[in-house]
């Protein structure tokens, strides 16, 4: 019998096997030792992400307690809609578009600086550098404090082997997180007159929570929450992708070729590697009543893990589903993003980064060759990638 613990070291050096088996052997899944269930059918998957009436976001997004601040990733309609409403006028496209002159310069100043690396680091020296860059300039965050900020995301997404509680580092980490944005909103409050994200999402905002009008501002505590989940989403998703995907690139030679000889090609390597293997893997929901898939029934109040790794590479929607294939029709039809009133916000944004930084990161390096012997892995219950990337150029 399959045997399935998000928790294990094992597992996540390459979990597809078990996905397969989950998919074949178990696809309504019941772990009765972690307490949960785990669907792990592209359909399932989709269907439960476009139901928040059953499957809820408002007791967490992981198998681990609930987060306490304010998020839209834990939050359901009707809060959740006018929420996300009210976020949406400062998180805007056209803030998004106006990026890209930063995110090239950002890109173009690291790569720079390989030329004083002998053996530079892909991961530290470069793809985790960038998203923390480009979501604290978007937020308005100092550049002395990019660094501290990066550690205690780092911190607050690792697991220890086989155990599923949030390490004492992490709790810390997210104490830190905290009061960190809790006084960033305040200051912003207090001088209005800044350019950014975070000063449009406080001038949307109330600061308290009495008025009448509230249904149509966001509290400082929402703004913190909000805050909170793009450095941690905005930043360690990113990161991990860039990896993966350039790892995909040299395992799949004849990818790389196409993707070098036209550039033009880079968006569907992107798609193709948010589907292959994106970084968000899974996200959690409860049951607000009782439901029965595939001759199983599940109980009002359990969690339920909708593994979108595995939706990904069902064979029953993709052809050659553990092939990289950036030719693959129906690119964008993944769920790596989330479906439904869930989707990704930062979608567009995380596209843009990993665009701009594959151009700047191929069109200097096109034969790079990362040294697979020493890859390091991030242990996490739902975040796929590396820490340690070592790369000769």
């Amino acid at each position: 019998m399959v045997r399935f613990n998000p928790y294990s070291y094992e597992f996540h050096d390459d979990p597809f096997p078990v996905y397969r088996r989950l998919r074949d052997e178990a696809p309504c899944y019941r772990d009765d030792d972690l307490g949960f269930w785990a669907l792990s059918r592209y359909a399932d998957v989709v269907a439960a992400l476009h139901d928040p009436d059953t499957y809820c976001s408002r007791f967490g997004i992981t198998l681990e307690a609930g987060n306490s601040l304010p998020m839209m990733l834990t939050t359901d309609p009707p809060e959740h809609t006018a929420l996300r409403r009210l976020v949406s006028r400062a998180f805007t496209p056209r803030r998004i578009a106006d990026l890209e002159p930063d995110i090239r310069k950002l890109s173009i100043d690291y790569l720079d600086a390989w030329r004083d690396h002998a053996s530079p680091d892909l991961i530290a020296d470069y793809a985790a550098l960038l998203p923390m860059d480009v979501i604290s300039r978007l937020l308005g965050i100092p550049a002395g404090d990019h660094e501290q900020l990066r550690a205690w995301s780092d911190a607050l997404l690792h697991r220890d082997e086989g155990a599923k509680d949030v390490t004492p580092a992490g709790i810390d980490a997210a104490y830190q997180l905290y009061k960190y944005f809790s006084a960033f909103v305040a200051a912003r409050r207090a001088d209005p007159g800044a350019d950014d994200l975070a000063a449009a999402l406080v001038a949307v905002g109330s600061g308290n929570a009495e008025s009448e009008d509230d249904v149509d501002r966001l509290t400082d505590q929402q703004v913190v929450g909000f805050l909170f989940l793009l450095i941690i989403a905005g930043n360690e998703t990113t990161t991990k992708l860039l990896g993966n995907c350039l790892l995909a690139l040299q395992r799949f030679p004849g990818e790389r070729t196409k993707v070098i000889a036209d550039p033009a090609r880079i968006p569907d390597a992107v798609e193709e590697i948010l589907r292959y293997e994106g970084s968000t893997q899974a996200m959690a929901r409860t049951l607000t009543r009782d439901v029965e898939l595939h001759g199983r029934k599940m109980h009002e109040g359990e969690k339920v893990l909708l593994l979108l790794g595995s939706a990904n590479r069902d064979e029953r929607v993709w052809d050659r589903p553990d092939v990289y294939d950036i030719d693959r029709s129906r690119p964008t039809h993944h769920v790596a993003f989330g479906h439904g009133i869930h989707v990704c916000l930062g979608a567009a944004l995380a596209r843009l980064e990993m665009r701009i930084s594959l151009e700047e990161f191929l069109g200097r390096h096109p034969g790079y060759e990362i040294d697979e012997h020493a890859l390091e892995r991030v242990h996490s219950g739902n975040v796929r990638g590396y820490s340690r990337m070592p790369i000769r150029l």
